[in-house]
């Protein structure tokens, strides 16, 4: 047994003694093995037994009861014997009624010492769940969750990981005075990549968006792969994670369009704002 599961322990008999137990706490103290839980209950048991019987005051035996078994106890009982064959002290009835018992001082120690014990022990239990110790603080602390990866950090870890990764570099589209430069990488395994644009123009999403187009070997030109919608909500370097709407398989080409707010199912092309050729491929 180790020591939190003593500490469990001696915390669930602590309260069987003083408070009882409900249901639950009861289930768990069942868990122990009965023959050290019957022993230590015993043992605290005796402790709040003594506490009470300790603060009990005794009352001296009323006097015509004590007259009355005076008066019939045999007559020879009322004389101390002198002489006997042991040094032992005898006691006849007169010296029991006439005087109070007297409380040896180690027995009031004995029960002093016991009461103290139980009194320690009942703070403790208290102070621990108050306030844990270090140890157990330790233990119960939540796991400091991993860390939130920017998509730069993401594009970064996935160019790292990528073994079959490929890459292409963006190129102004057919848009009027838009001047797009960046690259775009991709992980057919993963289905998984990461755009990123200079000089793509921040755009109002209540009225348009842009979409990605993927053209993947094994589908039609005219029908490239849907790779989801974003917004561009700030001028300078943007990193977006592309969201493809169907599995893509060795894609050669890709293509940004400016559509209208929530994106098309079939683009008209009409304002392409970049283009990007696969150049490389990890072998």
């Amino acid at each position: 047994m180790n020591a939190e599961q003593k500490e469990l322990l001696y915390d669930l008999l602590t309260k069987r003694v003083i408070y009882g137990l409900d249901a639950d706490e009861q289930a768990e103290l069942d868990k122990f093995d009965p023959a050290i839980v019957d022993a230590e209950f015993r043992s605290l048991e005796m402790a709040a037994a003594a506490i009470s019987i300790a603060s009990l005051e005794l009352e001296p035996m009323p006097e015509h009861l004590a007259a009355s078994i005076l008066a019939s106890a045999p007559s020879h009982a009322s004389e101390k014997q002198e002489s006997v064959e042991h040094d032992a002290p005898v006691f006849t009835a007169a010296d029991v009624f006439q005087k109070r018992p007297r409380r040896s001082i180690v027995a009031w120690l004995g029960w002093g010492f016991a009461a103290v014990l139980l009194a320690v022990l009942s703070l403790d239990v208290y102070h621990d769940r108050i306030e844990p110790r270090p140890e157990q603080a330790r233990t119960a602390q939540t796991p400091t969750p991993p860390p939130v990866l920017t998509p730069a950090e993401q594009r970064e870890q996935l160019m790292h990981s990528a073994p079959d990764m490929v890459s292409a570099s963006w190129t102004p589209g057919n848009v009027k005075d838009m001047q797009v430069s960046g690259d775009i990488v991709w992980s057919d395994a993963k289905q998984a990549g990461y755009m990123r644009f200079t000089g793509l123009p921040a755009n109002d999403p209540s009225k348009g968006t842009y979409q990605l187009w993927i053209f993947d070997q094994t589908q039609d030109k005219a029908t490239p792969i849907d790779g989801g919608t974003f917004d561009v909500n700030a001028n300078g370097e943007v990193i977006v994670p592309i969201t493809p709407r169907l599995h893509a398989v060795k894609p050669e080409m890709f293509a940004v369009t400016m559509e209208k707010p929530g994106g098309v199912v079939v683009s008209k092309r009409e304002k392409i704002a970049a283009l990007a050729k696969v150049e490389t491929q990890k072998s």
